[in-house]
């Protein structure tokens, strides 16, 4: 009986190359630009239900054991007092309706101020601030950088001002689980965003720089200069 030699197949698995794996990160990159772009869009029309800084803060109480209560109510822009709207741009974003996105003014004002290690202001824009806040968090990093930069043309393209203005306000942290105009003029006045009143504006828009920190009744110096902007910008 004779017997028939079996065939011994191997199969060799290669290793992926160096520009197989470039290859991939870059269409994985384009990929989530392209989701966060169709997100901008959608958020033309619809509120976000929530933003990354709130999932980052969600997970840092979780992680540390401690309590989170959120306090998110999002309303039409005018239901949000012009006196509450015009000192958060006087205090943020000064020319916040003459650029298209980028201040680059107030970016030169800053890169000197590095230089002379002098820097007492930062130079994002409502718009850049939005961006971030939507899909980055609280994260520092040259990549979150470009990524946000390459998505605040596109904000300012399929949003408009009114509607970047209105998403800002309803989404910026104000205090530790606060988020926007409403949550933030019920908490610390006991009204609604509507009712805000000029001084009470001003004490709230003191708070968006070091929203974990601060408290509106605790600012006094910084107010007056939000209402000296807001003076000089004729309103």
């Amino acid at each position: 009986m004779s017997s028939t030699p079996k065939a011994t197949f191997k199969i060799q698995l290669r290793k992926p190359s160096l520009g197989s794996v470039l290859i991939g990160l870059v269409v994985a990159v384009l990929a989530l630009w392209s989701l966060a772009a169709l997100l901008l869009v959608v958020a033309r029309f619809v509120d976000p239900p929530t933003t990354a800084v709130q999932i980052e803060r969600r997970w840092q109480a979780f992680v540390h054991g401690k309590p989170y209560h959120k306090r998110f109510d999002f309303v039409p822009l005018s239901q949000i007092s012009p006196e509450l709207q015009h000192a958060v741009i006087a205090a943020e974003d000064g020319r916040f309706y003459q650029h298209h996105g980028f201040d680059w003014h107030e970016i030169q004002i800053a890169a000197q101020q590095d230089m002379e290690g002098e820097r007492t202001r930062g130079a994002s824009t409502l718009t850049q601030q939005l961006v971030k806040n939507l899909f980055f968090g609280t994260g520092r990093s040259f990549l979150r950088k470009g990524a946000e930069a390459t998505l605040v043309p596109v904000a300012e393209l399929v949003l408009g001002k009114r509607r970047i203005l209105e998403l800002y306000l309803n989404l910026v942290e104000w205090g530790p689980g606060i988020y926007g105009a409403e949550a933030a003029s019920r908490f610390y006045y006991h009204t609604s965003a509507r009712n805000i009143g000029r001084e009470e504006a001003a004490k709230l828009a003191a708070v968006l720089p070091a929203p974990l920190r601060r408290r509106p009744e605790r600012m006094t110096r910084y107010p007056e200069i939000i209402l000296g902007r807001m003076r000089q910008m004729g309103w």
